[in-house]
């Protein structure tokens, strides 16, 4: 069985899985990892795809694989989404060549995150009092919050005419605190905040647009593991990681079904609840137990 055709069965009704043939996707970050295999999966479900990064060449690459795969329409944006201009121009590009749209699905870093998860990978991540960079801290959110918001409240008047979606992809340091990821927890628990809010907003104002809030762990991209290779302790740094093509079926079945939250892989479930249920117990975690690689 192929992945689209698992994903057919994993949905709810069948009716919601073939409406994504034909669907209209904007999807941001598709250069690479979970953001790309996205594009390839909605790709070969018949999807009318949008894709956005900032290297066009990549974009290029990704749109003819994805219409060699099955999309009814591939396009794409070059831009950064940190950018208001380049934000505006992503969604009026989607009502230009669809003339609607149905999903909207998040997924940017920007180039912040990447030197962010280099320390991470380094093991020379730093403690907010040893380290207190505001300027880089109001970057990061911009990018990695500021204009998740934007692109939402952009395409929010696209959305309430289809009836459509938003998928927000977050990650469960988003819904679990950690030392040494201020920057990251602080937009990741951010967009908790908005688009739960929003979702019941939405709800109050009987408005269907569904909001789906997608809370992942380790996801084993190929980069990822190629910068670990060198690192020592890289392989344990990367036991229970999730595979890029497995994590992208499950955001889409998220959204395609309407739900709430997912969760993947599945310790991201036990750990979003921990803090709220156990919070002195993951004060004590937080102190003791490493999870960075040893620099």
């Amino acid at each position: 069985m192929t992945s689209a055709k698992r994903l057919i069965k994993g949905c709810v009704t069948r009716e919601r899985a073939e409406s994504l043939r034909g669907a209209t996707v904007v999807i941001t970050g598709c250069s690479t990892g979970i953001g790309e295999e996205m594009a390839y999966q909605y790709a070969r479900l018949g999807a009318k795809i949008l894709i956005t990064a900032r290297r066009e060449n990549r974009l290029k690459e990704v749109v003819a694989k994805a219409k060699s795969l099955g999309a009814q329409e591939a396009h794409y944006v070059a831009g950064d989404m940190g950018k208001a201009e380049d934000c505006e121009r992503t969604i009026q590009t989607a009502k230009e060549k669809f003339g609607r749209l149905d999903y909207l699905v998040l997924n940017h870093m920007g180039s912040s995150f990447k030197s962010l998860q280099q320390k991470f990978i380094e093991g020379t991540l730093t403690s907010w009092d040893q380290d207190p960079d505001v300027e880089y801290l109001v970057d990061f959110l911009n990018i990695n919050l500021v204009s998740y918001v934007r692109l939402a409240s952009l395409a929010l008047p696209l959305l309430k005419e289809s009836s459509g979606h938003i998928v927000a992809v977050s990650s469960a340091f988003g819904k679990m605190y950690w030392p040494n990821l201020s920057f990251y927890s602080c937009a990741k628990f951010g967009l908790d905040g908005f688009f739960s809010s929003l979702r019941v907003e939405l709800m109050k104002a009987q408005q269907d647009v569904s909001v789906t809030l997608a809370v992942l762990g380790k996801i084993g991209t190929p980069k990822i593991s190629e910068k670990l290779q060198d690192v020592p302790d890289g392989d344990t740094v990367l036991e229970g990681a999730a595979l890029k093509g497995e994590t992208a079926l499950v955001i889409i079945r998220g959204g395609a079904t309407r739900a709430r939250e997912v969760y993947y892989p599945f310790y991201t479930w036990p750990m979003a609840k921990l803090s709220g249920l156990m919070p002195q117990f993951v004060d004590y975690l937080a102190v003791r137990v490493n999870l960075l690689p040893e620099g």
